[in-house]
């Protein structure tokens, strides 16, 4: 009896909400010739795509263009950390690991550190990085997520209530807690995606502690495996990806979010939660799933990977909003500002290749690579584009995670481990240049109308 009346009441309740949401969809439509009347920056970029100067930072330089007898060109890209070459950066110490804990320090401090700085940064990170039993226990634990962006934006914000003093927001307590959450984010993130495998998927549950004598990228893979083991080769991969996707400017939608959020005076913990809030969607932290997925679809559905007519012709259906998610999109090929080559996507697609050499997979990689050789064509050619389309980022990492053992539940968690030495050199560049609350504007376009007594609405 009480189950046939919460059934009815659900049902009655689900067809208020119909009729709400069709209100919401008929007074909520804006039209879209009004956005070019007043010159609206839709997604804050003008008409071309480029984005609206909001601000200035010295942190990252993102490079697409060059000057060619004083008119910008196309240039193959290149991404600059304080003004230093990513690619130096990476090649600077090859094999010798900790290239994160390198890039992470350069960030927040603005120089390369020496030999000495890195080894007593590296020991910072290192007594920070553990997580009470608890902490583990009571946070981490409880309600566990099939989402792993949800349990780290839940146990973020969590860590509120750990921090003595969470609300002072000045330089030196900020970039405590800044150091404490790039330690901690990698654990955080692990031990939620064993809790969830063990309460919810009823697997074994895994929770090792990390070892000091290991780098971020070491620890990742000795926490996730069951038997904690991992070759040289395969550290150096992850290690890559962490600097690759640590940073990436100031306009990047959570690295901007966080700017916005850290400008009205917040806590690091909400100013992170909120940038983990946007990462999580799947036009900015989760593209590349979506490319995993397309790839799925693409091995299953192409009968011959060598055969570059027929990948062209499911890569056509797939722009033809005949394929896959039926989007029109292939996923991984373009960028907001990367039109040459994105020179994060070179640099992993040789730390892919290397991979799939020694793991056996190169006719897997092979694919990827018709497909990245076809794909920026055709969508010149089905959009009418005069500007080359590239891989971006996203292209590879994903087959890089996967050939590492890394479940796609952490792909995007993965991104949020290495972009938090972003976000939190962002906030500690905006709180050091003491600026304005960020404060766009938006123009009002309906209509003033007299207020109508609750009796006499029809």
């Amino acid at each position: 009896m009480v189950e046939s009346s919460m059934m009815e009441l659900d049902k009655e309740l689900d067809e208020k909400l119909d009729k709400l949401v069709t209100y919401c969809m008929s007074t909520g439509v804006i039209d879209r010739q009004l956005y070019y009347e007043y010159d609206v920056k839709r997604g804050l970029r003008d008409s071309n795509g480029k984005g609206v100067l909001t601000g200035l930072t010295e942190i990252s330089d993102v490079v697409a263009t060059r000057m060619d007898n004083g008119v910008q060109v196309p240039a193959e890209g290149s991404l600059h950390y304080w003004g230093y070459n990513v690619e130096d950066i990476l090649n600077g110490r090859p094999g010798k690991g900790y290239k994160f804990e390198e890039a992470t320090y350069l960030l927040l401090f603005g120089n390369l550190p020496n030999k000495s700085q890195l080894e007593a940064f590296i020991k910072i990170i290192t007594d920070l990085q553990i997580l009470s039993s608890q902490f583990v226990r009571d946070v981490i634990m409880k309600g566990p997520s099939e989402n792993i962006m949800n349990a780290l934006l839940k146990s973020i914000v969590m860590l509120y209530s750990y921090d003595d003093d969470p609300e002072d927001t000045s330089v030196r307590n900020t970039l405590r807690q800044s150091l404490q959450l790039i330690a901690k984010m990698p654990l955080i993130a692990v031990y939620a995606y064993h809790s969830y495998i063990h309460f919810v998927k009823d697997g074994s549950l895994l929770i090792r502690n990390p070892k000091p004598q290991y780098s971020t990228a070491e620890n990742i893979l000795r926490m996730l495996r069951p038997d904690g083991k991992f070759t040289p080769l395969e550290a150096e991969a992850l290690d890559t990806a962490l600097v690759l996707h640590m940073e990436h400017g100031g306009g990047n939608n959570s690295t901007f979010t966080t700017r916005v959020v850290t400008s009205s005076g917040t806590d690091t913990y909400s100013a992170i939660a909120a940038a983990i809030a946007s990462l999580k969607g799947p036009r900015h932290g989760g593209a590349n799933l979506k490319v995993l997925q397309m790839f799925d679809c693409i091995k299953e559905d192409v009968k011959d990977w060598e055969n570059e007519d027929e990948i062209k012709k499911y890569l056509q259906k797939i722009l033809n909003k005949e394929a896959f998610d039926k989007k029109g999109l292939i996923y991984g090929m373009g960028h907001a500002v990367y039109t040459l080559s994105d020179p994060r996507a070179v640099i992993l697609k040789k730390s892919t290749r290397a991979l799939a050499e020694k793991m056996g997979c190169m006719e897997e990689f092979a694919l990827y690579e018709k497909v990245e050789k076809l794909a920026g064509g055709m969508l010149m050619e089905n959009r009418h584009l005069f500007k080359p389309i590239c891989a971006n980022v996203d292209f590879y990492s994903g087959f890089l995670y996967t050939m590492l053992g890394i479940p796609r539940q952490l792909l995007t968690p993965m991104f949020a481990i290495a972009r938090i030495s972003g976000w939190s050199a962002h906030r500690l560049e905006e709180l050091v240049n003491n600026g304005k609350i960020i404060r766009p504007a938006y123009k009002y376009v309906g209509e003033h109308r007299e207020y109508i007594p609750l009796d006499e609405r029809e």
